[in-house]
């Protein structure tokens, strides 16, 4: 067989796997309220502005991580659309729904990165693969993916007084309670169990999500690429981001977009851990963050929940066999999780007193951005047998 025809089998092999699945693209409406900040930020209008912005907002009195005390607040309300994507194993949508919020930089594709416009840019070389979604639906969960508000295929707002960390929040709420009522249009499935797994901003949400509303909402979270480091390193996430004005369409100034390839590269690879093209593909499909976003997030990760379900805490780690130390997750650890004893992710700890079991692990050989990398099925297998062990397994063992 010639290598023409190998690689049409392989494409032939790909989008089959991937029609199999059962998925549709959703549309949800949500109506939402919040509180948001009121913010004394002049919306930046070019590149000098939102470099200006960038350095005004790391000095310690205004720190984008910081949990905005001593500015007002204002109540926050309307209608809004969510973008989703709904899958479930070819069997049935089983006994538990993952839901799955990714961070700044992406959108729900995050999660499914084997998806058809993303086979021929990656994977020529290894076997891995790099879609969480994947993995989860051969294991028997059912997964929803959502693009996070004010991005993607989700409703736009203003970048600064609108898309904050609380609205978003609320819309992960309200999206859940849906879901678990069998009230989203599309899922008609009722589950037993419904968890919930974060990146990043995404986990920092997921977190907030469980302080707010610790009872009746998850049952269960892992958070990934997390800690409550952010305090300490936001600035650093901040200064790496080379953030410039976002140039795709349908954005309007207030959304800021990394600068380079090289600025993804920073916050989210580890050296050597990871293929090139991935990379060129994550950073032509990046989506922008919001002012608002920037400086509300350290908010939605700071104190204690009294959440008494599972929790999950894993990010990237070392790996000892190369001259060079991969301790590279950059936003929430400063690029060495393994800084303290206990290590920064295992000190989540602290805020979850009342969780039914606790796990923090430190992926070897990973970055932040733990789905794109050489070591995402690891990452995958460790995630999964988690929620299978504290929740599926528990879950049926009561039935």
């Amino acid at each position: 067989m010639t290598r023409i025809s190998l690689h049409a089998l392989l494409i032939s092999s790909l989008a089959a796997v991937t029609t199999a699945r059962n998925c549709k693209d959703l549309k949800i409406p949500l109506s939402l309220s919040a509180v948001n900040t009121d913010l004394a930020i002049k919306t930046p209008v070019s590149d000098i502005d939102v470099t200006n912005l960038v350095l005004s907002l790391v000095q310690p009195a205004s720190a984008p991580v910081s949990n905005s005390t001593g500015n007002s607040s204002s109540s926050i309300s309307g209608n809004y659309t969510i973008g989703a994507t709904y899958c479930e194993p070819d069997g049935g949508p089983g006994s538990v729904l993952q839901v799955l919020t990714h961070g700044i930089a992406f959108d729900r594709s995050y999660w499914d990165f084997r998806s058809p416009h993303h086979n021929h840019s990656y994977n020529h070389n290894h076997s891995y693969s790099y879609s969480y979604v994947e993995a989860a639906l051969a294991r028997n969960y059912s997964t929803f993916a959502y693009d996070r508000l004010g991005l993607g295929a989700s409703s736009r707002g203003d970048p600064v007084a609108e898309i904050q960390a609380a609205l978003e929040v609320s819309s992960l709420h309200q999206l859940t309670r849906q879901l678990r009522a069998a009230q989203v249009p599309g899922v008609k499935a009722r589950f037993d169990k419904v968890v919930h797994v974060g990146h990043s901003f995404g986990a920092s949400q997921t977190f907030a999500l469980t302080a707010a509303h610790p009872d009746g909402v998850s049952d269960g979270v892992a958070l990934t690429g997390f800690s409550q480091g952010l305090q300490s390193f936001g600035a650093a996430f901040v200064f790496a981001g080379n953030f410039v004005q976002a140039r795709k369409a349908g954005y309007a100034p207030g959304y800021l977009a990394l600068g380079d390839a090289a600025a993804l590269q920073t916050l989210f690879f580890a050296p050597g851990g990871f293929d090139p093209a991935v990379l060129d593909a994550a950073y032509r499909t990046a989506e922008p963050v919001t002012v608002g976003e920037l400086v509300t997030i350290g908010g939605t990760a700071l104190g204690n929940s009294s959440f008494g379900g599972p929790v999950l805490v894993i990010t990237g780690g070392e790996l000892q066999d190369l001259p060079y130390s991969l301790e590279r997750d950059l936003p929430f650890c400063g690029g060495n999780c393994a800084a303290t004893s206990p290590n920064i992710p295992a000190q989540v700890k602290q805020s979850y007193i009342n969780a039914s079991y606790f796990e923090s692990k430190i992926v070897p050989g990973a970055g932040h951005g733990l789905n794109l990398e050489y070591s995402a099925e690891s990452t995958y297998e460790s995630i999964l047998d988690f929620f299978d062990k504290s929740v599926r397994n528990q879950a049926e063992n009561s039935s």
